[in-house]
């Protein structure tokens, strides 16, 4: 129930009143927590350093620690390169995944007031840990439904067509949706060793057709 979601989210080590007051720095950023506040799903795209996964972490952070909001996790989704090629590299999906979440540890700890360093380094494991945030490969996400939560999807420019088509069918009740990347440029390889298509530009193709 909705009171059980508020008195949990007050027992949360790391809870709304530990986060800092960020506010927007360009009109870009502005029209973003702008959308964001009237309930929107985001499209961020922009060259590197213009504050895109940033401004988006923030706001779902924000949002998802607020106790009269129904959202309760952050799902950071990301293509781990060479995307499909994931099984053969060695460990499991959290050694796989830890280089790919080391930006996220670092933006952290600009978004939230912390007693010591010690507990600043680990701010983002302890947000993971009280079910707050949580980070997911594309390779691991079929069959899983999110409910009650924000997705950003980061450096969305290197999802395939197929990639994007599982993601955006797993937004369930509740849940926001936030895709953050640079159409300008992809890691996508295909076997020849050649740069290919992001799936991006085909999905945007396809969603301009759309009625709005």
């Amino acid at each position: 129930s909705e009171n059980n979601m508020v008195s949990k989210k007050k027992t949360l080590g790391i809870g709304s009143t530990d986060l800092n007051d960020i506010k927007p720095i360009t009109e870009n950023q502005k029209e973003v927590f702008s959308s964001y506040e009237k309930g929107q799903n985001l499209f961020l795209y922009g060259v590197a350093g213009t504050g895109k996964t940033f401004v988006a972490l923030y706001n779902a952070l924000k949002d998802v620690l607020d106790p009269k909001s129904p959202r309760e996790r952050v799902y950071i989704v990301r293509s781990l390169l060479p995307t499909r090629d994931i099984g053969f590299l060695p460990g499991d999906e959290e050694d796989k995944s830890y280089l790919y979440q080391v930006p996220y540890q670092n933006m952290v700890r600009f978004m939230f007031k912390q007693p010591d360093e010690r507990s600043f380094d680990q701010l983002y494991n302890n947000l993971r840990n009280q079910g707050t945030v949580d980070f997911l490969s594309t390779s691991f996400l079929r069959g899983v439904t999110i409910d009650n939560g924000v997705i950003i999807v980061d450096e969305c420019q290197n999802l395939n067509f197929h990639e994007l088509d599982t993601i955006i069918t797993r937004v369930g009740q509740n849940t926001k949706i936030i895709f953050s990347g640079d159409i300008e440029q992809t890691g996508n390889i295909n076997q020849k060793g050649s740069f290919t298509t992001s799936g991006l530009v085909k999905c945007g193709s396809l969603s301009s057709g759309l009625p709005k």
